[in-house]
């Protein structure tokens, strides 16, 4: 087979692609949330990576995807971004109870 396995044109046909929960997302082809991207990589760039540090920027990055549709709506809890008080308040607990 000239093109290896599958073939050029997708091969098995009938097998509907399953897309993974998480981790893959539509591309921004219109570059709707290329500012909030700019932001939490420059934000990346100037904190040494930490992306503690870079939270609210990555935070308004997905608010702006799941606006435009470019990713499913989700409760921003749900996606680690609890109210920051209440995560600083939990891990002073944690540390003050050993």
């Amino acid at each position: 087979h000239p093109f290896g396995i599958g073939g050029a044109f997708g091969g098995n046909r009938g097998l509907r692609p399953v897309p993974p929960e998480k981790g893959i997302f539509p591309l921004d082809h219109l570059h709707e949330c290329d500012l909030e991207k700019k932001e939490y990589l420059s934000c990346l760039k100037t904190s040494g990576h930490k992306s503690e540090k870079c939270r609210q920027f990555s935070k308004k990055y997905l608010q702006c995807r799941m606006e435009k549709n470019l990713m499913a709506k989700q409760d921003l809890s749900e996606l680690g971004f609890g109210k920051s008080s209440e995560m600083e308040a939990s891990v002073g607990k944690e540390y003050s109870e050993k």
